[in-house]
């Protein structure tokens, strides 16, 4: 069980890779690791077991700096094409943490290409970010997809809905419908990478354009490209129930309309 204080910190042991996440080092998957490589350490005393129970008052270090769970944001952005979704590039491209103004070490919740426009979640919370883009959870994300030829025959259509074999494996099932001609609504439960060109160049199609208009429950609306928003405290509720890890129980929330 983990108990907030009203400024956020865990007041009840939890294991290290989660106080981690919830600090903003990272996601819980990259905490085990960072935990592996002997770079934290309890009380003085390095520890390598992501297991190891802890709390605020235990003193853990990353690098032997403190480290102190902090208040959690998470942000969502409308991101432009030719910014990549990472936190940092090393050929010099902007990214998306460059357009979400915090005083917080952020980082984004999955990734959308650099081609690719439309809503991307940046946070600092590693163990919601973790939930959002796990398979297991199978959060929905919407996207609109303009392809070339057009326009998509039955055929097609049929397959993407049944899920079509890529290099990585068969994808999940997917919901597709044709807008008007050439243009797909595709809702997907899984993120590969290039996931959706990719299920497309599988049934002969190439898209051209390519755009997230909704992350689980939060739809991208009229949010100008390249803005983004503070997620007030009732939105990152819905997203810990896209999850099924609200608050308060309840059933899982149904996927937004991008009618």
């Amino acid at each position: 069980m983990v108990v907030m204080s009203r400024g956020g910190y865990l007041e009840l042991a939890v294991r290290l890779a989660r106080y981690l996440a919830h600090a903003g080092v990272a996601s819980r998957r990259a905490a085990e690791r960072i935990v592996a490589e002997r770079r934290v350490a309890v009380a003085g005393a390095v520890v390598t077991d992501p297991a190891f129970d802890v709390n605020e008052r235990s003193g853990v270090t990353l690098d032997g700096r403190l480290v102190a769970p902090e208040d959690h944001e998470v942000h969502v952005l409308h991101k432009p094409a030719g910014v990549v979704s990472t936190a940092r590039d090393t050929h010099g491209r902007p990214t998306v943490l460059d357009l979400v103004p915090s005083a917080h070490r952020l980082y984004p919740v999955g990734r959308l290409d650099s081609d690719s426009t439309g809503l991307i979640l940046v946070t600092n919370d590693g163990e919601l970010a973790n939930r959002l883009t796990h398979p297991r959870y199978g959060v929905e994300k919407v996207y609109l997809a303009e392809v070339s030829p057009r326009p998509v025959d039955e055929t097609a259509l049929r397959a993407l809905r049944n899920g079509v074999e890529l290099d990585d494996g068969p994808t999940l099932p997917a919901r597709v419908r044709q807008t008007r001609p050439g243009v797909l609504e595709v809702v997907l439960r899984e993120g590969r990478k290039r996931q959706l060109r990719r299920m497309c160049e599988a049934v002969g199609h190439r898209v051209v354009a390519l755009r997230r208009i909704a992350f689980g429950p939060l739809a991208l609306g009229d949010l100008p490209e390249g803005q983004s928003r503070r997620l007030a405290e009732a939105d990152v509720e819905r997203l810990r129930q896209a999850t099924g890890r609200g608050k308060a129980c309840g059933s899982r929330p149904p996927a937004p309309s991008s009618r």
